[in-house]
């Protein structure tokens, strides 16, 4: 009898990348000087969770519907989080204006994606190549960002915000791809 999809690796890792969020909450707000570059391990580990789920279930042909609604529900949380979490640490407009863009779009990504699935049309706005690159500046960013500390005289902080807004940049450009091929009419009408 087959496992159901709920229990296989590349499904358990998506579960595991959500249950790390908790723990990157607690370890972020703990007074030590490790405790932000450990809040960045946990996240770096959650994002890598991310490709490697895919991965697996791709290459044990596991792939599920299920496990494809959930690896974008467990990238807009983790990213949404770490956001939050930077925001509420470094409350400037520098942080906060890329934040709300790139939760704004997320949501209405998310919405778009339900909308079209309600008219049958989900495979216009499948994930695609821009999709992918964008969720993985942002993990990079974050991470620079969550990390603090200089590392060999390097600002991480500084070039997490300066990535960050790169992830920005490409966040809009996605949203207007998808936005073009929802909207977009068809050949044959």
């Amino acid at each position: 009898m087959p496992l159901p999809n709920s229990l296989k690796i590349p499904t358990l890792l998506t579960f595991l990348r959500i249950g790390l969020l908790p723990v990157i909450i607690v370890v972020f707000y703990l007074d030590y000087s490790w405790a932000r570059p450990l809040s960045c391990f946990i996240f770096v580990v959650a994002g890598i969770t991310d490709w490697l789920d895919g991965y697996l279930a791709r290459k044990w042909n596991q792939e599920s519907r299920f496990g494809a609604f959930l690896d974008p529900v467990a990238d807009k949380l983790m990213v949404a989080t770490a956001l939050i979490l930077l925001v509420e640490f470094d409350s400037s407009p520098w942080l906060t204006i890329p934040a709300i863009v790139i939760i704004g779009r997320e949501i209405t990504i998310s919405a778009l994606r339900e909308w079209m699935a309600e008219m049958g049309q989900r495979g216009k706005v499948a994930v695609g190549w821009l999709g992918k690159v964008k969720t993985t500046s942002q993990i990079v960013a974050l991470a620079a960002l969550l990390y603090l500390h200089d590392i060999a005289g390097l600002p991480i902080y500084q070039i997490g915000l300066v990535a960050l807004y790169i992830a920005t940049v490409l966040t809009i450009w996605s949203m207007v791809g998808y936005m073009q091929a929802a909207f977009r009419p068809e050949m044959n009408e």
